[in-house]
């Protein structure tokens, strides 16, 4: 499935810096899309999992392909960009079919690099940026109210749109986003949803930039970063990106050395794609052939049929049947006639959920 995801944050921010190294993974593995200061930058990078490689390795194939997130980054937002201040409206457009948010922070203090604000400030950073978003909603919501008041006069089946607008609107007036909206299960919200894709709807995925003195223990900003999200019960990732910028360029073993250094397996930029992955429910499933492995983007809990579906529609429509191996066992096993050989290949049927790491084959008919 198709997966986008948004880049936001204040000007000289970091933002920009965190795109490039994106598109630099992106040079070397898909192709790259032409840059324009009018227009969104974008980069479609794969998801980082080496389980794919794994199950190349046993499968002996030479191909794969991962799963991908197209990522849309935007000019750096301004107060008052929902009225236009800063290009700022035709920006905050580009960024409403994405799936999620991320939220770029600055947490460093350089004095080469000027900032917004006299003093850096976490929190006031991020309310900008979330109010900038709070306010595109509500103009949105508004011209919809009106259309809805006067549709609503010659079909009354149109009141529970319009009703549900109201309290939308009354919602974000106190200061809450549309995310923590009580009513989310609603026909009504979700029908005003899927038409507007109101932008304080979407999972957030806060970036603490810092510089690399910062990467070892959380300063006072990142800190502030941390408490925000935890109100929000937002993922946060702490990063460098320049940094991570400088990692792009380095071969697979130096950069393997330099985060083992810093004590972890991910660089901060793998750290937000399966952030953005995780926070959007997804899982990922395996097909393989004699010639690639590849991964497949799908929301958990999605049916045997449907997850078919998101390879061809054929596969959907004349599903009869998958044959389903776990990573685990496939690993243990070495091969897919070694796990049928010892009997651990399951027939899987209509309601049979995929679970994260499956390998499958599907059997269908058209």
């Amino acid at each position: 499935m198709a997966l986008r995801i948004g880049i936001v944050g204040l000007p000289n921010v970091g933002k920009s810096t965190t795109f490039n190294a994106l598109v630099k993974e992106q040079n070397a593995q898909v192709a790259s899309y032409p840059f324009c200061t009018m227009e969104p930058n974008k980069a479609i990078v794969p998801v980082p999992d080496p389980r794919v490689e794994k199950l190349a390795e046993l499968a002996k194939v030479g191909k794969t392909i991962h799963a991908t997130i197209e990522f849309v980054d935007i000019a750096g937002l301004v107060k008052g960009a929902s009225h236009g201040e800063g290009l700022g409206n035709q920006f905050l457009g580009n960024i409403r079919d994405t799936a999620a948010i991320v939220h770029v922070v600055r947490c460093f203090e350089d004095p080469n690099v000027a900032h917004v604000s006299e003093t850096l400030d976490p929190w006031l950073d991020i309310e900008i940026v979330n109010t900038e978003l709070a306010l595109a909603d509500l103009q949105q919501l508004e011209r919809k109210i009106e259309r809805l008041a006067r549709q609503v006069k010659g079909d009354k089946k149109a009141q529970p749109l319009l009703n549900m607008a109201q309290a939308l609107q009354a919602h974000l007036n106190s200061e809450q986003p549309i995310s923590t909206f009580p009513q989310q299960n609603d026909d009504a919200f979700r029908s005003l949803n899927k038409e507007m894709q109101f932008l304080t709807s979407k999972p957030v995925i806060y970036v603490a930039n810092v510089d690399e003195s910062g990467l070892e223990a959380d300063n006072e900003s990142v800190q502030a970063v941390r408490d925000v999200a935890h109100e929000q019960q937002a993922e946060v990732v702490k990063l460098c990106a320049k940094l991570e910028e400088d990692m792009a360029d380095m071969s697979d073993d130096e950069r393997h050395e330099l985060l083992e250094l810093a004590g972890t397996e991910e660089s901060g930029l793998e750290q937000v794609i399966h952030k953005s992955f995780q926070a959007l429910g997804l899982i990922s499933f395996f097909t393989m052939n004699e010639k690639e492995v590849r991964a497949w983007n799908i929301p958990k809990g999605t049916q045997a049929p449907q997850a078919a579906g998101a390879i061809h529609t054929d596969f959907e429509r004349g599903f009869i049947q998958a044959e389903v191996i776990s990573y685990e066992t496939f690993v243990a096993h070495g091969s897919a006639a070694a796990v049928k050989a010892a009997g651990e290949m399951r027939m899987e049927g209509k309601d049979y959920i995929v679970q994260d790491g499956d390998v499958i084959y599907f059997r269908f008919n058209v």
